[in-house]
């Protein structure tokens, strides 16, 4: 395990943990202002701020390294009693996986090495895991954008606090891409359709759909932000929370939509989910079909099967490496590097899928992304603790 001092960044800078495991912490620690995460104590209060607000804060494979490290040498100190995540800037907690790495990663012809998007994604998933088990009140601030990769750092912490300015999703079939970072797993469990439908549109929620939904705990107004984390330094997060907390959350209004959504979405054959939605007299509906056309044929269809398949999974563990294989085989793909090309690269929007059309997605090419990768699997350690049968809803 590196050094908490000299944990290094995709971009090479270090990231300093002040002060080191086991000593006396001062009323607030330095921060080491160059690197992608700031870590800082104060108190008995542990702070992660991702710090690439020029990127909406995207995770780079350094930021995940060095995130988990912290986790793990915070989870034996004493003098840590909570752990607090923040995003710097004022636009978003984070919107995701650093994707451009991805596309560069994935294309060998130019010198990419494929490989990095496994460890990558492998050091990823498992840093989801330890925030989902971890053993200290993990608080979330979800203010602002939360995207992809930041519901993986965030949904599966301990505290999930959204304010009204929160607009949290998975947008990966937008670039051809399936959610991931357990994303499948919090989607699945969601009541009803709600989150097959949100997953297949890549649309976003608000605070408090996410609240309604299951997805966080507590609703604070954006002003008193400030105060709690401020709280957090004197008090247990518990208590902290419901001290700044609204009393009444307000209404989430995807719940609004819930009745034709599970009407549309019911079962698990997509093309059937489509006719249903074009038929719907909703207008929302023929909407969401038109959304789900412009997606690529292969994620929207494997999306679908991975949360159906989420639903019979237990643990997040075992969610997350369904995830692992799902996502090196469709990185390993075509729609994924058009994908980004489309929206990230070139920004034509006008992304080519292969194949272009449902009817052309096999269900032996979906099942082919969910078969065992024998010696690349991804083995993550079972709690004895965790749940160990589904939940459903």
């Amino acid at each position: 395990m590196p050094r908490t001092d000299s944990i290094d960044s995709i971009s090479g800078e270090s990231t300093r943990v002040e002060p080191s495991v086991g000593a006396a912490a001062p009323a607030a620690a330095p921060l080491n202002c160059d690197g992608d995460v700031l870590l800082q104590r104060d108190g008995s209060l542990a702070h992660i701020i991702l710090n690439r607000p020029q990127a909406l804060n995207a995770l780079t494979h350094g930021m995940i390294r060095a995130i988990a490290t912290a986790l793990t040498e915070w989870a034996d100190d004493p003098a840590v009693h909570t752990v607090l995540l923040t995003g710097s800037g004022d636009r978003a907690l984070c919107a995701g996986g650093d994707i451009v790495s991805i596309y560069r990663d994935a294309r060998t012809a130019f010198g990419g090495d494929p490989d990095e998007n496994a460890r990558f994604w492998a050091d990823e998933y498992t840093l989801n895991a330890q925030i989902k088990r971890y053993p200290k009140p993990f608080v979330a601030l979800m203010d602002r954008i939360v995207l992809g990769g930041g519901v993986g750092l965030s949904g599966h912490a301990s505290f999930r606090v959204v304010t009204e300015r929160t607009r949290l999703g998975m947008p990966e079939t937008t670039i051809g891409f399936v959610p991931d970072v357990g994303g499948s797993y919090l989607y699945s469990r969601i009541p009803g359709e709600l989150g097959t439908h949100l997953a297949l549109t890549a649309a976003t929620m608000t605070g408090a759909d996410a609240i309604a939904l299951g997805l966080a705990d507590s609703f604070v107004d954006s002003a008193r932000l400030d105060g709690l984390a401020d709280a957090l330094k004197r008090m247990p997060a518990a208590d902290a929370i419901a001290e700044h907390a609204a009393t009444i959350v307000p209404p989430g209004p995807l719940l609004t939509e819930r009745p034709w959504i599970d009407e549309c979405y019911a079962g698990d054959d997509l093309p059937v989910i489509i006719d249903r939605l074009q038929k719907s007299s909703i207008p929302a509906a023929r909407a969401a079909a038109t959304a789900i056309l412009a997606k690529s044929p292969t994620a929207v269809t494997v999306t679908l099967e991975s949360l159906r398949r989420a639903r019979n999974l237990g643990t997040l563990e075992e969610v997350l490496e369904q995830e692992y294989r799902v996502s090196l085989r469709m990185v390993a793909g075509h729609d994924v590097i058009e994908g980004i090309r489309a929206q990230v690269i070139d920004k034509d929007r006008t992304p080519r899928w292969q194949p272009s059309t449902l009817d052309a997605v096999s269900d032996s090419d979906v099942h082919a992304h969910f078969a065992p990768l024998g010696d690349r699997e991804l083995r993550l350690p079972r709690p004895r603790d965790c749940e160990s049968t589904p939940t459903t809803e």
